[in-house]
């Protein structure tokens, strides 16, 4: 029988995959980790929803709560989950997720396409930068496509015409909520903005000092390291409890 996973890695927009998996392999090393993803089909309408009730399927097949992660999008998808099923959740890491969760880079991108008037293809480039820094000329195109793409495909519900806002506040469950301070996406500020809703003795807030909106991508060591950390205080503290309820007891 295989063996379930301590932590779940929430991708609802596959084509950012190869920009999460030196990450995944640093989180290895703590245990098994489960990589989830949504692909969400042309027919559909862009919304949350739908990817809310597939992950909600899979995490009801795990006979134990886990830790679940997520950068961007997917953490908001971790977040909205996590407070309607906290009891399924060990602790909750969020990536690039500011205090307005709903504040991910297409919300970014239509914001711009708003106010600069600019064609579609110079704001793309912008956001190339905004998102991963400079470039080359190689690499620009391939991200210019990988955002195109996930333009069509993600179900991030934003658009020309409507930005929305994400339910501000915290969770029942442990969290951990880490950015980047050159992040030109999701600001330092946005990241910090978390503090007023934190269990100070419970959760935590940790900048990288650099890296832009995919810094877990870049300094995948530093991240892990920090979110194994993580992971592994909240194992010891659990078993601490259960131990003081097993000896009150007996």
């Amino acid at each position: 029988m295989s063996q379930e996973p301590i932590a779940v890695w929430l991708t609802p927009n596959p084509v950012f995959h190869a920009f999460h998996s030196p990450l995944l392999n640093c989180l290895s090393q703590a245990g098994p980790v489960a990589h989830w993803e949504y692909l969400q089909t042309q027919d559909e309408g862009s919304s949350l929803e739908q990817a809310l009730v597939s992950l909600k399927d899979y995490l009801n097949t795990l006979s134990q709560p886990v830790h679940l992660i997520g950068h961007g999008l997917g953490g908001w998808l971790g977040l909205v989950y996590t407070r309607q099923f906290p009891e399924k959740v060990k602790s909750l890491t969020l990536l690039g997720v500011g205090v307005d969760p709903a504040l991910d880079w297409q919300a970014y991108y239509y914001s711009l396409f708003k106010h600069l008037r600019c064609p579609k293809s110079i704001i793309l480039e912008q956001m190339v930068y905004n998102l991963f820094g400079e470039q080359n000329n190689r690499m620009t195109r391939y991200l210019l496509e990988v955002l195109r793409r996930d333009l069509l495909s993600s179900p991030s519900p934003h658009s020309l015409y409507q930005q929305l806002s994400g339910e501000k506040g915290g969770v029942d469950v442990p969290l951990f909520v880490l950015g980047s301070e050159d992040d030109l996406v999701v600001s330092p500020t946005a990241i910090k903005g978390w503090n007023r809703y934190l269990s100070f003795d419970r959760d935590q807030v940790w900048l990288n000092p650099r890296g832009f909106h995919f810094f877990h991508y870049f300094y995948p060591r530093n991240v892990g390291a920090k979110v194994c950390q993580f992971w592994g205080e909240k194992e010891k503290k659990n078993i601490q409890e259960n131990q003081l309820i097993s000896n009150s007891i007996f």
